[in-house]
């Protein structure tokens, strides 16, 4: 057995990923952080997507990351959060995430089946293209919308 964490290499930048697999990677750093991270994660996502919407993808981000880190193939390895660079096993969960969110289900359940057991890709798959769209919704810009309100007119007689 190798000594080498091919896991930890570093094969790229994060600044190089697109938004989707760049907010993959940190939202898998976050949750790995602990319970503040986990925190700052559920914030992001409800500001950016509201309660209801948020909360969802929270829970998707927690399914995705317990299956990880309970079925993985061998231990993740991720960097620190404020590591600009990227890992072999990050980028793979980038990927995975990308591709599943872009509807490629082929390419996203064999980059999860990189990750975790043969009999977990498919469920880890699946919930790639659910936590994928939510980032896509994130890093879309909104439409500008018009007040629908009216001024107040004052009457004085």
């Amino acid at each position: 057995m190798s000594s080498t964490n091919r896991g930890g290499a570093a094969v790229g930048r994060l600044a190089d990923l697109a938004p989707v697999e760049a907010g993959a990677v940190m939202y898998l750093r976050l949750w790995s952080d602990g319970a503040h991270g986990r925190d700052d994660a559920a914030s992001d996502f409800n500001l950016a997507l509201g309660t209801e919407q948020g909360r969802a993808a929270m829970v998707t981000l927690e399914q995705i990351c317990m299956l990880c880190a309970n079925y993985s193939r061998r231990p993740m390895i991720r960097h620190g959060l404020s590591c600009s660079c990227l890992g072999a096993d990050e980028n793979c969960f980038a990927q995975m995430i990308g591709a599943a969110s872009d509807g490629d289900r082929e390419d996203a359940m064999l980059m999860a089946s990189l990750l975790v057991r043969a009999d977990y890709a498919p469920s880890l798959a699946v919930l790639s293209e659910k936590l994928g769209m939510a980032l896509h919704r994130m890093v879309q810009p909104q439409p500008y919308q018009k007040a629908t309100h009216r001024p107040h007119t004052a009457v004085v007689h």
